[in-house]
């Protein structure tokens, strides 16, 4: 009997759900917070370059003095971070949708 009250409840139609469709609505920071990320954008490819200029200065320095080469590593990072960086846009637009 119960059984039989569980399935009329559930395959009864009498419950409706008031649902409404909202308007969506830019949060009230959102335009603060892009141009803080934009800034932050820009810093970052800038340290980028700014790092491969210096480690190519230091590789040339070294190079010159003759002592042991360390700069290629520091190179590679900085190319290895440029990479990261500018990916993440990419791959957060494709997993965001836009």
């Amino acid at each position: 009997m119960i059984l039989i009250a569980a399935q009329d409840l559930i395959t009864s139609t009498d419950l409706y759900a008031q649902v409404f469709n909202p308007t969506p609505e830019t949060p009230p920071v959102a335009d603060k917070l892009l141009k803080l990320v934009r800034y932050f954008t820009w810093f970052v490819l800038l340290s980028g370059t700014l790092a491969i200029i210096y480690a190519g200065g230091k590789f040339a320095w070294e190079k010159w003095q003759g002592g042991p080469l360390e700069s290629p590593k520091r190179i590679a990072g900085a190319l290895i971070g440029g990479i990261v960086a500018t990916s993440a846009g990419t791959i957060m637009n494709a997993a965001i949708g836009v």
